[in-house]
């Protein structure tokens, strides 16, 4: 019987002096003892985080008691221990760093959100774009059937990426999905000031895509990538899964991601678990030789 719980939750909302909220929020998260990432801007909250059932409850009751976030929705996960090694609340410009050349309201300028049954029968369409909303490593662990991968290293490269890429297509109809939601929020915004007149997004992202009794995640293949200690989450729970990873070294089917053992590089990489066992944890030679010659033996 697991004994943690891992939430995921955003709520594009405005709130009064955000970096003061963001410090109480700090210090509530502490005294709880939880664990996890929460992002604070004026425009809204963006978190996810780590704790007993309890401590996760508890924290849940606390957020829906503010009236700011009373509607707020949790993703749910449940872990046999923590997702995350400590614990950081910030406050930041924007929720998802963008960029852009000027303002954008997710709840007036975004696209319209598809339950996971409706972007299923949306995804069999013949003239519809299929569009990640996340960065092209994320996609090569897994993605959506037919989904369009999009050449980016960060979230604020997509308004170029789009104008060189998918400018011809304003006229088709584009589903965006992305992790939790939060980026398709603003990825749909962004889609529409650019001429794209009928943008939809994923409600509730991948995970929630996921955990739909009815979509079971069918038509995901490989693994969904995730920001904390799992890294690596199975979406489609049928017999129709298969791994799309690609191990970095030798090519085979794989789907975890590894940090390259030398300090000074980190380059986190697709690896198959010989791989991991010949090359040390390294991505490279030059990665071993370097880290050698770094640290020499006693």
């Amino acid at each position: 019987m697991t004994q943690y719980q891992i939430l995921l939750f955003y709520k594009y909302v405005p709130i009064p002096d955000a970096q003061l909220f963001a410090s109480e929020h700090l210090q509530y998260c502490k005294d709880l003892d939880v664990k996890g990432r929460i992002l604070i801007a004026n425009e809204g909250i963006n978190g996810t985080l780590s704790g007993t059932i309890e401590q996760t409850t508890q924290y849940m009751q606390h957020m829906q008691q503010n009236p700011l976030f009373a509607d707020i929705v949790f993703k749910i996960d449940p872990s046999n221990e923590h997702a995350f090694k400590k614990l950081f609340v910030r406050h930041k410009q924007e929720l998802v760093t963008l960029r852009y050349h000027k303002a954008l309201n997710p709840q007036t300028d975004g696209g319209k959100h598809l339950s996971p049954v409706e972007f299923q029968n949306y995804m069999q369409r013949d003239d519809v774009l299929i569009l990640d909303g996340r960065t092209g490593y994320e996609y090569d662990l897994g993605h959506f059937q037919g989904a369009i991968r999009p050449e980016v290293d960060a979230f604020r490269d997509f308004p170029t990426w789009i104008r060189d890429n998918i400018a011809e297509h304003k006229d088709k109809q584009v589903l965006t999905y992305c992790t939790g939601g939060i980026r398709c929020e603003m990825l749909t915004a962004v889609l529409r000031e650019e001429g794209f007149k009928d943008v939809y997004q994923l409600d509730g992202g991948i995970v929630t895509y996921g955990q739909d009794p009815e979509t079971q995640g069918r038509g995901f293949d490989g693994n969904c990538y995730v920001f904390d200690e799992r890294i690596s989450v199975r979406i489609n729970q049928t017999d129709e899964h298969v791994i799309v990873g690609k191990c970095h070294h030798c090519g085979k089917p794989a789907d975890q991601y590894i940090n390259c053992a030398d300090d000074s590089c980190h380059l986190q990489h697709i690896c198959c678990e010989e791989c991991e066992g010949e090359f040390k944890g390294y991505c490279s030679t030059s990665c071993e030789q370097h880290d050698n010659a770094a640290s020499p033996s006693a």
